[in-house]
């Protein structure tokens, strides 16, 4: 499973943010490797320009299952680590769920 990072101007990259986010793809996605040939995670910061209020980082995640079109979740946190968090929970139940659906149409 490829996971690939990607951020906007407004946060900070770099070997440590990058980690952070495989550790947690792996930790929500990492039984369902064998079936995901990629993993997007997009971080930005929707209101960098006010820089005030709370909740205002947006995390994507974008996975890839081989034979299937991609799948989508977006999550917004206060910061990183509950964008992250959150999107990696909701990945995981949207992989449960299609992956189940297609399980039991077999």
């Amino acid at each position: 499973m490829q996971i690939q990072v990607n951020t906007d101007s407004s946060i900070t990259g770099g070997t440590a943010l990058t980690a952070q986010v495989e550790a947690a793809i792996d930790a929500a996605l990492g039984r369902f490797g064998d079936t995901l040939t990629r993993v997007e995670v997009h971080l930005s910061d929707e209101n960098s320009d006010q820089k005030s209020g709370g909740e205002d980082i947006r995390c994507v995640v974008e996975v890839r299952p081989a034979g299937l079109g991609p799948i989508v979740v977006r999550h917004v946190g206060d910061n990183v680590d509950q964008a992250l968090a959150g999107a990696a929970t909701k990945m995981e139940r949207a992989l449960r769920r299609t992956l189940d659906k297609l399980s039991d149409h077999s």
